[in-house]
């Protein structure tokens, strides 16, 4: 069922309306866990609005098998997706900078208080997001170091390559998982593909990795879908970052989860006018590439990839 979780006034007698598919069983007992599927905070991220319709169709396709709730959230910044723009349009905002937002407050941080009290209260949450336009990432799940204890045995369960534990101090606490996961909903933040557009792959690999939470929560009654196990960092040290050592257009010759030797070549960072080669950028260590430049053009300290060094890659080394 289609509801509106909080609608504004715009101008010219339009409204701002955030909505949600809530699918619930058809007979219910009033104790039913709830599982919430959030995307679209930024409308420059959509690699979150096919999980939100594969999810909703393959529960439509077995609908006797759902014994819980399943709230599915496609566009918390609906203006932002029409228009394209990572943040609100016309007010030039990050949304997710906004939370827990005010009852009280200007219309933004009216809406951002509307969505919290919404997925308050939710089992267990899921915000999507994609990279930006830049980079794409492998389907990884980042968790703040003050909820891992609670999270990293649900991020397990999801099917993601990689759990990335973060320090406290580089969390944002205006962010909607850190507000929901400071009162007690717990949510993990999904980070996957690349920004503008949809990668099916991964959101297939996402999909079955909700369907398998959903089963170990009892929301879903289907078979069971086997999950990969996921490389956990929680070790600051445990990533290299590759940044540009100048402009240019950068050309890559490998692809996500290369193992590379110290010294492999990366990729080329080229003159198109002069047609030479302005540098070569090689693997600083050895290790797995979970980030990779997509967006071709760079300048001087861009930065280009990531890689996972191979003393955090444990077994999984030798199994890609």
């Amino acid at each position: 069922m289609i509801e509106t979780v909080t609608s504004i006034a715009l101008p010219v007698d339009e409204a701002l309306r955030i909505r949600k598919n809530r699918i619930a069983p058809e007979q219910m007992t009033g104790a039913e866990k709830r599982i919430s599927i959030v995307t679209g905070i930024h409308g420059d991220e959509l690699e979150g609005q096919y999980v939100c319709f594969e999810l909703a169709r393959r529960i439509r396709q077995q609908a006797e098998k759902l014994k819980g709730i399943v709230d599915i959230y496609p566009a918390l910044n609906p203006l932002g997706i029409d228009s394209i723009t990572r943040g609100i349009p016309a007010f030039d905002l990050d949304m997710n900078r906004l939370f827990p937002g005010c009852q009280d407050g200007n219309m933004t941080e009216y809406l951002a208080a509307q969505i919290v009290q919404d997925l308050s209260g939710s089992t267990v949450a899921l915000d999507i997001h994609a990279s930006n336009i830049y980079l794409t990432e492998i389907p990884q799940i980042r968790v703040n170091e003050l909820h891992e204890r609670e999270l990293v045995p649900l991020a397990a369960q999801t099917n993601v390559d990689f759990i990335w534990v973060h320090g406290a101090n580089t969390v944002l606490e205006s962010t909607l998982a850190y507000s929901l996961n400071s009162t007690g909903t717990p949510t993990l933040v999904v980070e996957m593909g690349v920004g503008m557009r949809i990668t099916r792959s991964y959101g297939d690999q996402l999909v079955d990795g909700i369907f398998h939470l959903m089963k170990k929560l009892g929301i879903w009654d289907g078979e069971e879908i086997p999950v990969r196990e996921p490389i956990i960092s929680k070790d600051p040290d445990d990533v290299a970052y590759l940044n540009a050592a100048t402009g240019g257009i950068f050309v890559p010759v490998v692809r996500h989860w290369e193992r590379l030797q110290k010294g492999d070549l990366i990729g080329r960072i080229i003159d198109p006018l002069s047609g030479t080669v302005l540098n070569e950028v090689t693997a600083p260590v050895d290790g797995i590439l979970f980030t990779i430049r997509e967006y071709p053009v760079v300048d001087e300290g861009s930065l280009i990839g990531r890689l996972l060094r191979r003393k955090a890659c444990g077994d999984h080394w030798e199994e890609r």
